[in-house]
């Protein structure tokens, strides 16, 4: 007989269910949250100040989104988690009662190079809002988190430009694991349901990425994060890094690709055992009127679209491709009205979900391999080869 379902527990429970026969193999999972199961691989929708835009939380669940992301950074400056936590918590706050995934604000305090300061200590910086001065250390990140009432909390890391050189990458990779401990200190013991992962840099250099696993790995936490990738360094590099870490990381815990949104490439990282994908590609496309389909992605306010009176896409189940043509979203792009661009964003995120339900589904029936090949038929970026019909 197989053998049944793997637990593994921590403060979260993850359940491999099928596949990880080996470090960079395709899985598919259930993490348990205090608000919930995710079933995995999954993608996250990005609601970064405690709203997917253009997207209400009863929408978010009829496209199967099962686990959302919110950013730290944001929520500290505005509204402040004090205010959050006397609302009961951010999913009381927001009116989403599924899982959340928050943050630590890391990579939004680096991109602003001429407002921050970085040390040992943590990062000084000027608020993008009214430029008033804060301070955000490790303990400080995971303090804030928990005043959000996570479901998972992300550590503070420091994540360099993948153009920056050795030494930064150097300085950066040993910063990352000095936080990654102290926020592990003032995390403490996590109630059932709730987790803190810890994040692996290390630039293109496999050196640093290896030992930042292996580091990472041998520290107590409910699951790792890849980040520092997709940030141009090009669609071969990025898989190389991921088929290294993941060779590094515990088979047992989940692993997170952080800010990839590109369907060929989900399915790709999926494939080298990656089990969470976050971007705001998608709903990024729908406000601006594109949509991502089977076939690549279409502009739908191009006047091409005037006169076509099928779906967004064709045998797609979302809300908008159920009730209006690509003539009315159009039209409604055209006269300004938001609706048109809700609808496109509704498409992308259920065309996402689709994706990684079918990934799943594949991989829990063995054929996985049969499956990836079919639908993006080795193609790069993010044109597909075949519909997701019956996912």
């Amino acid at each position: 007989m197989p053998p049944g379902p793997r637990r593994f527990e921590v403060g979260m429970r993850f359940i491999l269910e099928a596949g990880g026969d080996g470090p960079c193999r395709p899985r598919a999972g259930v993490l348990e949250t205090a608000h919930g199961p995710v079933l995995t691989p999954v993608f996250m929708p990005v609601g970064t100040q405690g709203s997917v835009k253009g997207v209400s939380p009863r929408d978010l669940r009829e496209l199967g989104a099962q686990m959302i992301l919110a950013n730290t950074y944001h929520l500290h400056l505005r509204p402040g988690e004090d205010l959050v936590r006397e609302a009961g918590g951010l999913h009381a706050f927001m009116g989403w009662d599924g899982p959340i995934l928050t943050d630590s604000g890391g990579y939004q305090v680096f991109s602003l190079a001429a407002l921050r300061r970085v040390s040992d200590e943590g990062v000084r910086f000027r608020s993008h809002i009214d430029g008033s001065e804060r301070f955000l250390s490790p303990e400080k990140a995971v303090d804030i988190q928990l005043a959000l009432g996570s479901d998972v909390m992300m550590v503070l890391d420091e994540c360099p430009p993948s153009t920056a050189d050795l030494a930064t990458v150097e300085r950066a990779t040993r910063r990352t694991l000095l936080w990654a401990e102290r926020c592990l200190d003032r995390a403490g013991s996590r109630p059932p349901g709730r987790g803190l992962f810890g994040i692996v840099q290390g630039g293109l250099e496999e050196d640093l990425r290896r030992s930042c696993a292996e580091a990472l790995a041998a520290m107590p936490f409910e699951g790792y994060a890849i980040g520092g990738l997709g940030l141009g360094e090009g669609r071969e590099a990025m898989l190389g890094v991921v088929e290294l870490v993941c060779r590094h990381l515990p088979v047992d815990k989940p692993r997170y690709f952080m800010g990839l949104g590109s369907p060929a490439e989900v399915v790709e990282v999926i494939a080298r055992g990656v089990d969470m994908c976050d971007c705001v590609l998608p709903t990024r496309l729908g406000r601006h009127g594109t949509v991502m389909t089977a076939r690549g992605n279409v502009v739908v306010r191009n006047a091409a679209y005037a006169r076509d009176f099928g779906p967004l896409e064709e045998g797609c189940d979302c809300y908008a491709c159920r009730n209006f043509t690509r003539a009315y979203v159009r039209h409604l792009i055209s006269a300004g009205e938001i609706l048109g661009l809700v609808l496109c964003t509704i498409h992308n995120l259920r065309f996402l979900a689709r994706l990684t339900a079918a990934a799943r589904q594949a991989i829990l029936e063995g054929r996985f391999e049969e499956w990836a090949g079919e639908v993006t038929g080795g193609a790069p970026g993010g044109r597909m080869k075949s519909g997701l019909q019956g996912s």
